[in-house]
This record gives C-alpha cells, structure tokens and sequence, in this order.
C-alpha cells in the first residue's frame, strides 16, 4: 500500500504519519486535521507551543511500529496546535507524527502521564524530562478546555 492511501485511510480513523522527510501533501493534511502552527508572535506570547523532549514509557499494541524494537529509550515531544496536538515520535532516524484533534484528546495523569485518543494511546514516564514540562502541560490542558467549554450546554 503507498503511503498516500496510508495516509487517507488514516485521515478517516486517525493519522500517524512518516514525516522523515518533508511532505507537501502531509504538511495539508496535519494543517487540515490539527490546524496551522502558530506564528513565531503567537508561540512567545504563549511562552512556548512545544514539550521538551519526554521517555515513553509504553503505547498501544497499533502503535508500536513507531517505537525502537530494539532497548533504546524512546522518545517523544508534543507541539500544540490551534485546533489540537502533534506528538513526534523519533524511531532510529525516522520520525512519525500522530496527530490528535482536540475533541479526540484525553489526557490521564496517575502514576505516569498518558494522551488517549482514536483508539491509542501514549505513556510518558514521569522522569526530570516531565517535571521540566509541567508548563507546557499546563498550558496544554488549559486549551483543551477551552476548546470543550466551546460546546458546554447551557445551564438550565
């Protein structure tokens, strides 16, 4: 299967692409799923639109194809877009990107730090990497919320 049919049966379930080497038709689908990036402005004025980098500590079994087979560690960072998240994934020499829309995105924090959507999920060990982040995540969580208080039901 080529990896433009790849990419439109994950536009309709989900989408985890290559992103190794720049694609044009990528770059639309992400903008089209996730929204644009902010503009070099906006990411100051929000203080950073990006995680330092953070091990991952398990994912799901349909995503394991984007991790090391071998006993490296892993790992991964997530930029926030306007109208959801990137998570990058580092493979060896490759990179994967999944892209999460907000109304997909649920976040767990108990003993580590997990996003859940579309039937995956990705687990962050709680190490410096995540303390140095709690900002960001912060900062994450709040547009998340915002993004669902879009559709809260009016009170009665």
């Amino acid at each position: 299967m080529t990896t433009h049919c790849v990419c439109l049966i994950n536009k309709l379930i989900s989408l985890v692409l290559d992103t190794t080497y720049y694609n044009k038709e990528h770059k639309n689908l992400l903008e089209n799923f996730v929204g644009n990036s902010y503009t070099l402005f906006e990411a100051l004025k929000r203080k950073g639109i990006g995680s330092k980098r953070m091990i991952v500590q398990n994912v799901s079994q349909n995503l394991k194809i984007v991790l090391n087979t071998i006993s490296d560690i892993n790992y991964a960072n997530i930029e926030l877009r306007k109208k959801g998240i990137l998570i990058h994934i580092t493979k060896g020499l490759r990179n994967y990107t999944w892209a999460i829309p907000f109304y997909h995105l649920v976040i767990y924090k108990t003993n580590s730090f997990s996003i859940h959507a579309q039937g995956k999920f990705i687990q962050f060990e709680k190490s410096k990497n995540f303390y140095e982040n709690k900002v960001f995540l912060s900062s994450l969580l709040n547009e998340k919320i915002k993004y669902d208080e879009q559709f809260k039901l009016p009170s009665s």
